[in-house]
């Protein structure tokens, strides 16, 4: 069978009508990612002011400048919005933890890395600190946050088998009880995000650094 020049014609219309009509379906879906995005960012800052109880799917949507309707394009609700920070979150503290264990060394190497990995999410992550600080007893009543406590459980797990490990190694006391000393860690780091000023005189690293120094060695004189 043979093609006419009226053919080809036609297919190299509908070749570009099909390839403008992918673009616009491509650039649709890339402005609806960035707007949703965007939402999230939002949401995040006002978690993190007013608290997630206190924020409001109202509240969001004003500060976003839409209608609250609007905001169901993207999200079926504002327990939703959270899921996505708190999965985040987590998600990137899972995998930085793993890779600071695999990485290696003495426990006082490791814990120093972990103190360093929770102190880097001060900033990127605030808002689900302080949601977690604010709202965790809220939101564990819910199944879907049921992997809140399963996190916390897996990290702690995490952080009690260095403490042991440094006592069987002659590297840390035997007198201190690991799972305590672990909460007493984690509550000291996870509460400055209360007052820490990334543009203040310590960034995060050398706030990390400064914890480090008083974790290991003190505030005595070594004499």
């Amino acid at each position: 069978m043979t093609t006419t020049s009226k053919d080809n014609g036609r297919q190299r219309a509908d070749a570009r009508t099909t390839g403008g009509a992918r673009r616009r379906a491509k650039g649709s879906s890339t402005l609806a990612s960035e707007r949703r995005d965007h939402l999230v960012k939002l949401a995040a800052e006002l978690f993190a002011q007013k608290g997630y109880q206190a924020t409001t799917v109202r509240n969001i949507a004003d500060e976003a400048g839409i209608l609250s309707g609007s905001l169901y394009h993207h999200f079926d609700s504002k327990e939703s919005i959270v899921d996505e920070i708190l999965t985040s979150f987590f998600d990137e503290l899972a995998a930085a933890n793993q890779a600071a264990l695999a990485k290696g060394g003495d426990p006082r190497e490791v814990l120093s890395d972990l103190v360093r990995i929770c102190f880097g999410t001060l900033v990127p992550h605030r808002a689900a600190i302080m949601v977690l600080q604010n709202d965790w007893n809220y939101l564990k009543q819910f199944e879907r946050f049921d992997y809140l406590a399963k996190a916390e459980a897996e990290t702690e797990r995490l952080w009690v088998d260095q403490i042991k490990r440094g006592q069987e190694t002659g590297l840390f006391r035997e007198d201190i009880e690991p799972k305590l000393t672990y909460r007493m860690i984690r509550d000291t780091i996870w509460v400055t995000v209360r007052w820490f000023q990334p543009e203040g005189r310590l960034d995060a690293d050398g706030l990390a650094d400064h914890y480090i120094k008083v974790l290991f060695d003190g505030i005595s004189m070594h004499r």
